[in-house]
């Protein structure tokens, strides 16, 4: 294709328009999600023949100098982290005026999706999911990344390895992300990064923000995984912004009497206003809730129907099964 390096000829349509066509030696084939500033389609990368996720962001960020240099900056850094609940990224760069980025095509839905289909997750399955995005995400801060847009719609769930980890979790689209302790909310071309659910209160302020914004925004995920919607729900979006700068969450128990008690003030310090007065890493904010639930009634570790069916793992009831012919001197009856 031979564009100008600042045309629009890609998205000068319906995107739907560009399945057929080849970018940056990536034939796209479908589209698999959209937002408001990128598409995802799914594509075969012509040079190795493997199946992708490659993201086209709106060409009006690629015209923008100051954005163009940090999203390629950006991109090598969220490339050149290793960690097994980070989508890889194998490729990133500009072609025809339009900013793409080349990730790991991961089988499976995102939680989003599960969500919607399923409801309210049981709290082992929450807790098996937010570890694991934590994980991740304490990762990217290691690294001088924040996430800035965690949402159900970034965390992907495959399936897992084993009855033990019947759930395998992907965080995605680091492509936006930006410097620790340097940027507000906002692109200098005036795009908002983040949802309005999950977004934390010094992003909305336009404070510098650092991992403790994204401690805030996994917890508004981790509590929806729990509640089945997201702690602040507002009619109009100035409403919702103004919940999440001075609104206190409803508690958990209210809406789940199953959940130990102990879980509503692991949440609260979660979503705590002021970043100086939430846990320091997302992992430790998972490890208090996960010590707060061990009392909740019914947070066993099965997987729940949704997740036997999503990653294929079967539930059992009854009793426990024999065990085989060779362990019954160790377990006698």
């Amino acid at each position: 294709m031979n564009g100008s390096r600042h045309g629009t000829s890609l998205f000068s349509g319906n995107p739907s328009d560009l399945i057929g066509r080849t970018i940056a030696g990536y034939r796209i084939v479908d589209e698999i999600g959209r937002g408001g500033m990128a598409v995802v389609y799914r594509a075969i990368d012509l040079r190795l023949d493997r199946t992708v996720a490659l993201k086209l962001l709106a060409p009006g960020l690629a015209r923008n100098d100051t954005f163009r240099g940090r999203f390629t900056h950006e991109s090598r850094v969220a490339a050149a982290i290793e960690h097994p609940n980070i989508v890889p990224v194998f490729d990133a760069g500009e072609a025809d005026g339009v900013l793409y980025i080349a990730m790991r095509f991961v089988v499976g839905r995102d939680l989003r999706q599960l969500l919607d289909r399923e409801g309210p997750l049981p709290v082992a399955v929450a807790a098996r999911i937010g570890v694991q995005v934590a994980s991740a995400l304490d990762a990217a801060h290691d690294h001088g990344l924040v996430h800035r847009d965690v949402k159900p719609g970034n965390i992907l769930v495959a399936r897992g390895t084993d009855s033990d980890h019947p759930e395998h979790v992907y965080l995605t689209d680091f492509g936006l992300t930006k410097k620790s302790l340097s940027l507000t909310g906002f692109t200098n071309v005036g795009e908002f990064v983040g949802t309005l659910d999950y977004v934390a209160p010094e992003q909305i302020s336009g404070k510098p923000v650092d991992g403790r914004c994204d401690v805030y925004s996994l917890a508004c995920v981790v509590y929806e995984t729990m509640a089945g919607n997201p702690p602040f729900q507002r009619e109009d979006d100035m409403a919702l912004l103004w919940a999440h700068q001075y609104d206190q969450p409803p508690a958990l128990t209210g809406k789940r009497p199953d959940i130990a008690a102990d879980v509503d003030a692991v949440l609260a310090k979660a979503l705590a206003k002021s970043p100086e007065d939430r846990y320091d890493s997302c992992l430790a904010f998972m490890a208090s809730l996960r010590a707060a639930a061990r009392g909740a009634t019914g947070a066993g570790g099965k997987p729940a129907r949704a997740d036997a069916e999503a990653v294929g793992t079967p539930g059992h009831s009854g009793p426990p099964p024999e065990p085989p012919s060779w362990a019954r001197p160790v377990f006698p009856r």
